[in-house]
């Protein structure tokens, strides 16, 4: 079982974010974290109260979890310690301008092993561009706080594909993560999405031919193969890792389609193949936690999601799960070497192709 805690609140709001988070909410923080609290409690007693199931990996995300001070989390892991397995792997995310070292020292303290910082580059001028409300400086800073205080698991968050990205200006940034010692990369190309400052930038520009995207897959390769060169092994299209003891466990679960708890204001889970959308409205949130939508899934929406996930990511799929007509898309994919058959997983290789693959075999 995952555990997945939103915190909706931001000191800024990033030009590309379309995330359930807000900037001038910050006088319900105290109400919200009582909420959250009640929702946990209530989802802990339905689900893992009596039952053999354990919290294996806990995700803190947002929105930025460190603009919610330290001590309002404690009474959280007091209610997830009992179901916690042993050395489960507990992540949160944080921005450099206010993961500050006694924040960061506090929540180690609490239980938290895996940091994750929303750095997305450290050139001053991209910053600015994105919207992001730090420094170069301060990411580093708050990087090199994160090994002080003795996190030894530690994620950079790095944008590309935005205008004016070229390949050495990405090199620049990844030789920085590496100089720090920073043992895992997500890298996310940019995606324009709606009720964003960039999707309306993104429709003027369309008038002038212009945009804010590279749509360059040469440039993708290039970034994957020199990220292979620093070390850093690519185990899902946008997740690399110096070794596997690295690896977010957290995500491991998701592309596995293994159940997940979700918690806070637009979360969503996923339990007995239902998923559970929780009130994304803050206010609405803080006055009934408990309320939420159901979707039920079918066995072909959970085949679909396994699929495309598995084609996503190293751990393939499981060749059981096709019917005969999908098993023969698959042999001829698996014949011109864009698929690899391997202890009766199907397994792909260039993550990019993934949902072109998942689409033909299930077409």
């Amino acid at each position: 079982m995952l555990l997945y805690i939103h915190i909706p609140f931001c000191d800024s709001k990033c030009f590309y974010c379309a995330f359930n988070s807000y900037t001038t909410k910050f006088k319900l923080k105290d109400d919200y974290m009582e909420a959250l609290k009640k929702q946990l409690a209530n989802n802990l007693k339905r689900h893992l109260i009596n039952t053999n199931k354990k919290i294996e990996t806990v995700f803190i995300g947002g929105g930025t979890p460190s603009t919610i001070k330290a001590s309002s989390y404690k009474e959280l892991f007091d209610l997830i310690k009992p179901y916690l397995i042993e050395n489960a792997e507990i992540t949160t995310e944080a921005n450099p301008n206010s993961a500050t070292l006694s924040w960061q020292q506090e929540m180690f303290d609490l239980g938290v092993n895996r940091i994750s910082f929303g750095v997305q580059s450290f050139d001053e001028k991209k910053l600015k561009f994105l919207g992001r409300a730090h420094s170069s400086q301060s990411a580093i800073e708050a990087v090199n706080n994160a090994k002080k205080v003795g996190f030894k698991k530690i994620n950079c968050d790095i944008i590309y594909g935005v205008v004016n990205d070229s390949f050495e200006t990405l090199k620049k940034d990844f030789d920085i993560v590496k100089d720090l010692g920073i043992n895992h990369i997500s890298a996310y190309s940019l995606i324009i999405e709606e009720n964003t400052k960039f999707f309306l930038d993104e429709k003027s520009l369309k008038k002038e031919k212009k945009s804010l995207k590279i749509d360059d897959e040469d440039l993708s390769y290039e970034i994957f193969d020199y990220l292979a060169k620093l070390g850093f092994k690519q185990y899902e299209i946008a997740n690399f890792a110096t070794s596997e003891e690295f690896e977010s466990k957290h995500n491991y679960g998701y592309w596995k389609h293994r159940e997940y708890l979700g918690v806070g204001a637009g979360a969503v889970a996923c339990i007995n193949n239902t998923r559970e959308y929780s009130e994304k409205n803050i206010e609405k949130y803080i006055e009934n936690p408990l309320s939420v939508e159901k979707e039920e899934l079918s066995l072909e929406d959970i085949k679909a999601e396994k699929v495309l996930l598995g084609f996503r990511c190293k751990f393939g799929v499981e060749i059981e799960l096709l019917n005969k007509n999908e098993l023969k898309r698959a042999e001829d994919l698996i014949t011109e070497k864009k698929l690899e058959l391997k202890d009766n997983r199907i397994f792909n290789n260039n993550y990019l192709l993934a949902d072109e693959l998942a689409l033909y075999i299930l077409d």
